[in-house]
């Protein structure tokens, strides 16, 4: 777990560094980006984003940190990591501008937490921070929902992000060191591949495997999580 906790930070900081020393060729001007970190479920995206916004505080620097209102299981504006650090931030409605939020105080980077939950109007603005009020935002999410489909926003920041980065984790079945690429939704013991998209929940509810193991879970994947219990359950495929 601590050399995981490392290697997050040594990349934390190093997309702290790019972000900071991206200097255009004419005047010595930041050139500020969008970036779309994407990685399963349990991948410490949020660690990660907790982290950044935590260095740049540290060096005296203002950072805006949003998450969308939907995103509410921690409490609404809440970032919070697995382990337990958590902060404030502006949740993002339906409505919400973001272009005329960061606009009102400029901050020196902008970070967004559950990015897949937004709109594709939200991903535009931020396209619009970037290349207007030249500020850097870093947007961490998933990539695909339990179905194997785009999620609007990380469909949107795909086509809309200068640097899309991977954080890689590995696949959750027992004896399996494959990375995880899919997200597989486990209800009552079994298997789930179909209906709403979006049904907010944690290790109780989603598990990140691989794609062997997405398409024939087994043994711990099946394994429902209530609070400290472990309760292993047979398999079928809805």
């Amino acid at each position: 777990m601590l050399k995981g906790v490392r290697k997050i930070s040594d990349r934390v900081e190093k997309t702290g560094e790019r972000v900071e020393k991206n200097k255009g060729q004419s005047g010595g001007q930041q050139v500020a980006k969008l970036y779309f970190r994407y990685g399963q479920m349990n991948a410490s995206k949020s660690i990660q984003l907790l982290t950044v916004a935590h260095n740049y505080e540290e060096q005296g620097k203002r950072v805006n940190v949003y998450t969308p209102g939907i995103a509410n299981r921690e409490g609404l504006g809440q970032v919070a990591s697995r382990v337990g650090i958590a902060r404030s931030a502006f949740p993002i409605g339906v409505d919400t501008d973001l272009f005329a939020s960061v606009r009102e105080n400029l901050p020196h980077c902008v970070l967004v937490d559950e990015a897949q939950f937004l709109s594709r109007r939200h991903v535009e603005q931020l396209a619009q921070i970037v290349d207007e009020l030249h500020v850097p935002v870093i947007a961490y999410g998933l990539l695909k929902d339990y179905r194997n489909q785009f999620f609007e926003g990380s469909e949107a920041l795909v086509l809309w992000a200068d640097q899309i980065e991977e954080i890689k984790t590995v696949c959750v079945q027992e004896n399996c060191n494959r990375k995880a690429t899919m997200i597989l939704k486990v209800k009552e013991g079994h298997p789930v591949y179909v209906g709403e998209q979006i049904e907010i929940g944690g290790n109780e509810l989603y598990r990140s495997v691989c794609r062997y193991h997405y398409l024939h879970p087994d043994g711990s994947v099946l394994i429902e999580t209530q609070g400290k219990s472990m309760v292993p359950r047979g398999k079928s495929r809805n």
